[in-house]
């Protein structure tokens, strides 16, 4: 038998309501995520591959051309290997296959015709210490360079044409932060010009005064005000692009929103101020979108554990929980012979993506008067019992969340778990609070083994919980909860 919330985790506790009337208790909450909290899907990756593909496979043809006319059908075939694999690279690492959405061939033209020449000394240098007959003479080479970057512009020159005539037909949807009026300004720039392969479909307006509207008449992208609505305006137009026209590491709001477009695998794009480095104008080689200074934001994929980090919990948690089972079953009987029936308690808890789950843990409270127990906020009187304060201050308490850990829904490390009233509240009040649940919460964590428990400023747990979500690593996770049992037996000492 069990007892639902009875035991609400202190951080998850909120006020009994003042407003007077029957309190309402959801014994059993919705397991799946409303449509608001949906993580948004991961758009984009799988098209920028593509928009690479035929660069690659134009410069590969180029190489293929060139090689048979310079080095004749012997040597041809012997070098076209190393010689297209070390093209594509310099390629590569020169930025020559990063997507853009106004491509210029002329701008491109010093880089193509700087690595070509590199490769072809490289093959005459070869072929003259392996073959010395077969040496390229000089006027051979330079007609070698020349007549290899002509064809690798051509082939460029041709997909270049043939992507912006496909951006024309089908703009992939973006949005665009900043404030006012720039934001509305280049989005007036991208509908106008269809090229560029961009179709705003909202604005998220930051330093915009309380209450401010847009003009009427504006026939414009709509202004997005909340999480919801980014969310919503993600998944209905399925999202490829993010413009920033600030600094996305200006203020919290604007980092909230950078790391959400890079976890749903949006292209990040900075316009204007935006594109300067560290205060230095932005290069000349990035390019500009009709006047706005233009150029990509490199970022890494994130790290948010995945299949390395589940695999950690399964095997600790699963081992701890075979140990520590007498344990557990020890906890359990005693609450049972002291306070009756009821050994667990189910506490609501939003986890990974928004997702409500439920916490197990030993009951450690009981209603008064022997009166069922329920949810914090009903208005019971609820006290903690003498084994109940036991069981917290050796942490027994906690062992069945060992369950939740081998179901999923819990990590052994991450952001602390929190009411869902609690989590709404929060979000409100901080911009980057929403972000932690990137990752599934966990029993401690970084901002935990920091002293940040239910209390402490919530900008601090939320800077703590996204840090460790950015920079997860399994060394980091094991120091960690090294930490959280020396606190532990630290506590237990005294």
């Amino acid at each position: 038998m069990t007892t639902d919330s009875a035991d609400a985790p202190h951080s998850a506790r909120v006020r009994p309501p003042t407003a007077p009337g029957p309190a309402t208790v959801a014994v059993h909450p919705p397991r799946g995520p409303a449509r608001e909290t949906l993580p948004p899907p991961r758009p984009g990756r799988g098209v920028r591959q593509r928009a690479v593909a035929p660069l690659v496979a134009g410069d590969f043809l180029a190489t293929v051309c060139t090689a048979p006319a310079v080095l004749g059908t012997g040597t041809a075939p012997t070098a076209l290997g190393p010689l297209a694999l070390g093209l594509l690279l310099l390629h590569s690492r020169a930025g020559l296959y990063r997507p853009h959405p106004a491509p210029s061939l002329l701008g491109e033209l010093p880089a193509l015709l700087g690595r070509a020449a590199i490769c072809w000394c490289a093959v005459a240098a070869v072929l003259a210490a392996v073959r010395p007959a077969q040496a390229l003479p000089p006027a051979l080479l330079v007609g070698a360079v020349a007549l290899h970057t002509a064809l690798v512009c051509g082939a460029r020159a041709l997909v270049h044409r043939a992507r912006r005539a496909a951006a024309r037909r089908r703009p992939r949807a973006t949005l665009i932060v900043g404030p006012d009026p720039a934001a509305r300004q280049l989005a007036a720039v991208l509908h106008a010009r269809p090229g560029y392969g961009m179709r705003p479909v909202g604005l998220v307006t930051t330093g915009a005064p309380a209450g401010s509207e847009l003009p009427p008449g504006h026939a414009g992208p709509p202004r997005l005000t909340s999480p919801q609505d980014i969310t919503r305006a993600v998944i209905r137009h399925t999202v490829r692009d993010a413009v920033f026209t600030v600094p996305p590491y200006g203020d919290p709001y604007t980092a909230a929103l950078l790391r959400r477009f890079i976890d749903q695998g949006s292209a990040i794009w900075l316009a204007g101020a935006a594109a300067a480095l560290e205060g230095r104008p932005p290069p000349s080689a990035s390019g500009h979108l009709w006047g706005f200074a233009w150029r990509r934001l490199e970022t890494a994929p994130p790290r948010q554990g995945g299949a390395d980090k589940r695999a950690l919990d399964l095997v600790l948690a699963a081992v701890a929980l075979v140990v520590a089972a007498p344990v557990l079953l020890g906890g359990a009987l005693a609450v049972r012979l002291a306070d009756g029936p009821g050994v667990l308690c189910r506490q609501e808890c939003v986890g990974r993506g928004g997702r409500s789950f439920l916490l197990l843990t030993l009951r450690t409270r009981r209603p008064c008067d022997g009166e069922e127990a329920t949810a914090p906020g009903s208005g019971t009187d609820l006290r903690t019992s003498r084994i109940g304060r036991l069981l917290r201050r050796t942490g027994v308490a906690g062992l069945p969340r060992l369950w939740n850990v081998l179901c999923g829904e819990l990590s052994l490390v991450g952001p602390c778990p929190e009411h869902p009233r609690t989590v709404e509240r929060f979000t409100r009040s901080c911009p980057e609070y929403g972000a932690r649940h990137r990752m599934a919460p966990g029993l401690t964590g970084l901002a935990q083994v920091h002293g940040l428990h239910d209390g402490s400023p919530v900008e601090d747990r939320a800077r703590f919980d996204n840090l460790y979500i950015d920079s997860w690593s399994w060394g980091q996770d094991v120091r960690i909860m090294l930490r959280a049992v020396a606190r532990l037996l630290r506590r237990e000492g005294r």
